[in-house]
This record gives C-alpha cells, sequence and structure tokens, in this order.
C-alpha cells in the first residue's frame, strides 16, 4: 500500500519537476540570448568610440538615402592598417548598423574598391551623430530598446589653411630732376660773353 502511494506522489512530482526543468531551460536560453546582444551592443559602441577617439578630427556626417558617418583618417583598425577611412552607414535593409573599412573609397562602394563591412546591429531606430568643437555626440537606439549615448572630447576638427597671399614687390619710381642739366661742351663749362664797352 505504501510503495503504491508512494508511486502515485512520484507520478505528480515528476510532471512539475520536468516543467521546472522546461521552464529553466527557456530562461537561460532567453539570457543567454540576452547576453549575445548586448555583447554585440556593447562591442559595437566601444567600436564607434575608439574610431571617432583616434581620428584625425576629418569627420563628415550626412542624412540622405540613408544615415552616414565618414571618418576619413582612424588609427582604430579592425583589419590592421596603420590608418583607414571608415564610414558607418545604417543600411535599409532590417535598419543594419554597419561598419565599412577601407582606404580611398567613396559610397555608395564601386565593385573594384576593396573594402570590409560588418553588419553590427541589426532594427536601428535612431543614429545621430554631431560634432561641435572638440567634442562628438553619438545617439543609437533600437528598436524597443533603452538609448544609447555618448560622448567623445578632444576631437577637434581639422583647420582651414589660410593661403597665403604673394606680396607683390613695389617697384620704386625713380623721381625725375625738374631742374635742366647744365649744358656742357665736351665736358667744360661754356665761356662767359665779354663785357660790353663804355659809352662814350
Amino acid at each position: 500500500m505504501e510503495v503504491l502511494i508512494s508511486i502515485a506522489l512520484l507520478g505528480l512530482i515528476l510532471p512539475a519537476l520536468y516543467r521546472s526543468v522546461d521552464l529553466l531551460r527557456d530562461s537561460n536560453q532567453h539570457l543567454l540570448g540576452y547576453l549575445e546582444k548586448s555583447k554585440k551592443i556593447s562591442k559595437a559602441t566601444q567600436t564607434l568610440y575608439l574610431d571617432i577617439l583616434n581620428s584625425d578630427g576629418n569627420i563628415t556626417i550626412k542624412k540622405d538615402e540613408f544615415s552616414r558617418l565618414c571618418i576619413e583618417e582612424t588609427r582604430n583598425s579592425l583589419y590592421a592598417l596603420p590608418s583607414a577611412k571608415v564610414c558607418w552607414i545604417v543600411l535599409k535593409k532590417d535598419n543594419t548598423l554597419a561598419r565599412v573599412e577601407g582606404n580611398g573609397y567613396h559610397l555608395p562602394v564601386g565593385t573594384e574598391e576593396r573594402v570590409e563591412i560588418d553588419p553590427l546591429m541589426q532594427n536601428v531606430a535612431l543614429f545621430d551623430v554631431y560634432h561641435e568643437k572638440d567634442k562628438v555626440l553619438v545617439l543609437l537606439q533600437q528598436h524597443e530598446q533603452e538609448p544609447i549615448s555618448f560622448m567623445v572630447q578632444g576631437v577637434e576638427k581639422p583647420k582651414k589653411k589660410k593661403k597665403k597671399k604673394e606680396k607683390k614687390t613695389k617697384k620704386k619710381k625713380l623721381k625725375k630732376s625738374t631742374t635742366p642739366p647744365s649744358p656742357e661742351t665736351n665736358g667744360t663749362t661754356p665761356p662767359s660773353p665779354p663785357p660790353s664797352a663804355p659809352l662814350h
């Protein structure tokens, strides 16, 4: 009798235990997915931060068919380049934030241009960058997620080189003498006329 009761109780406990294990497994999968997603976001923001921090300050910000941030030269290369041109763009497909690295290329990238493109974040609802004096402010947000913002200081805009005006040398005008030179005859002064004879 006691054995039957134990088996019955075990039959009630096991299903509940299995459900708890399933819930725990689902919870771990959700947590793992969140951590992976959070890791990708952290990597993307850290890379963007280092791109701006190590730049020469020559930053172009445009908003046309897709948002774009182009850094003409940065020392933060993911592909072992001494310096690289890096552009951050939001692709139309899934609103994907992608990083483009290379040298001497133009957007949109041509077929003969060699670049590396890394999609880093999807469902981007906001990507704004502001550059004022030596400060760069970045605003980034995914759909239905908390916004991310950070500021990079010490990024001065390159100074425009002033064209040196060639100094025109003023030619000194020779002053002409107003008094005519005394007449000379063979290098000697002309003889003075004889005195007139007295009248008687």
